[in-house]
């Protein structure tokens, strides 16, 4: 045995240390909390019967900040000294689940009244785009579950059994400006045209005032949201599904009209645009078609796959073409703010049995997921995922001490984060408190 093994052998472990914080870097977050004054905000607002609603809401919202997937994670922020730097006081996983299970239909509606206001704080405070454009990315997702008693999950076309929530982002730092749990079998477009109603009027409470971009799949491509879109004046960028007409305009353009792009290694790339006439005598509508089309430079890939595949997306933006398919692809970015919701803000795992629960569950999860958006835009730092965000800033170990009569973190020397943790802190604290 090696005297390294030896030495790690002798090591004694006990749990006794009441000063120990097991997630100090809450401390900003908690207090950016603060500073949008949750949770009178949602003790106004939410009223399940439930006593205390803001900090059993907040409650699980740090969890989730600090990691937690599952209810029972709630217990982390009981530990040691972990509760003063949270400024207000956690609650039992016993008690959240039971507070989870008191929300319905109604009851999620008065959280989404809470999360839009504070969205709107948020932005006041300078998190917002203010009069700069909005690009909004519209896409759903499949939050996986397991077990048979899930109220509302169901298999649906991706043939996983889970919910099937529909999501809109901002695209840009990728926090989610509105979002609705839906049942599994729900598909992708269900109940889109009363969700971009509610989102529009969300933004322009929040405080949106220049031009918005809605960019969407194929899945949300139907006339009744272009329709919606045009009446509340946002412009759209939205795939098409490959149907008769579609394919008999593609291949309508003439070669000429086709512009290379840079866009794929060992391929070939190119953008064209034409018109897409739709609908009969009467109900016909003509809309911008921009087409982008791949394929294969190399020989033996060129020999298994010779032909030409085509993309395609109407828009009424007013960018050329290689400018309108470049704002078009970017429209993937949303997959990454939907996996870090899922992966770093707890989405991933509906716990409860109960539908209305599970959509309380995700709203903390929106929750959680945009608090770290807004403390990197208020503290102006680069972004990053909330994984990253957790290992840097909020997974630190510290003792509570005090210090002549103040309060006192002590946190790890030689941090390699601690810069932007102070900076982080500082910025926030210099916030204004919330006027009421």
């Amino acid at each position: 045995m090696s005297a390294s093994s030896r030495n790690l052998d002798r090591l004694e472990t006990t749990f006794d240390h009441d000063g120990l914080v097991a997630n100090a870097g809450l401390v900003v977050s908690a207090t950016l909390m603060a500073r949008l004054g949750l949770e009178t905000l949602i003790n106004r607002r939410v009223r399940t019967g439930s006593a205390n609603p803001g900090r059993k809401l907040l409650t699980l919202v740090a969890a989730m900040l600090a990691g937690a997937t599952h209810i029972d994670h709630v217990d982390m922020l009981r530990a040691g000294a972990t509760q003063r730097v949270l400024g207000f006081v956690v609650a039992a996983p016993s008690t959240i689940g039971t507070f989870l299970r008191s929300f319905t239909f109604g009851h999620l509606r008065q959280l989404d009244a809470v999360l839009g206001q504070a969205l709107a704080r948020a932005w006041r405070l300078g998190a917002g785009p203010g009069a700069t454009p909005l690009v909004i990315d519209l896409d759903s997702t499949i939050c996986e579950v397991h077990g048979k008693n899930k109220h509302g999950a169901a298999y649906g076309y991706t043939r996983q059994l889970g919910y099937h929530p529909l999501l809109a982002t901002r695209a840009d730092p990728g926090e989610v400006l509105f979002s609705r749990l839906r049942k599994g079998s729900a598909g992708s477009a269900r109940g889109v045209v009363r969700f971009v109603d509610e989102l529009v009027a969300v933004l322009k409470r929040a405080g949106a005032t220049g031009p918005m971009t809605v960019r969407g799949d194929a899945g949300f491509w139907s006339w009744k949201l272009i329709d919606r879109l045009n009446a509340h004046g946002i412009a759209w960028s939205i795939t098409v599904t490959r149907h008769a007409a579609i394919t008999n305009a593609i291949e309508a353009i003439p070669e000429a009209a086709w512009r290379d792009i840079a866009y794929t290694l060992g391929g070939q790339a190119q953008v064209a645009e034409t018109t897409y006439t739709a609908g009969s005598r009467g109900t016909r509508r003509q809309v911008r078609l921009v087409v982008r089309r791949t394929r294969f430079t190399g020989a033996a890939q060129q020999r298994l796959w010779p032909d030409w595949r085509h993309h395609a997306f109407i828009t009424n933006t007013t960018a050329d073409a290689v400018a309108a398919d470049e704002f078009h692809r970017n429209h993937a970015i949303v997959e990454l703010a939907i996996r870090d919701l899922k992966e770093g803000a707890g989405a991933q795992h509906m716990p409860s049995g109960r539908f209305h629960a599970n959509g309380a569950w995700l709203a903390a999860a929106v929750l959680a997921h945009n608090l770290n958006c807004w403390t990197l835009a208020l503290a102006d730092q680069p972004p990053a995922t909330n994984r990253t965000l957790r290992t840097r800033l909020i997974a630190l170990a510290a003792t509570y001490v005090n210090r002549s009569g103040r309060p006192t973190l002590r946190l790890p020397a030689r941090w390699p984060w601690a810069h932007a943790f102070t900076t982080a802190l500082a910025a926030i604290r210099a916030l204004p408190a919330p006027s009421g």
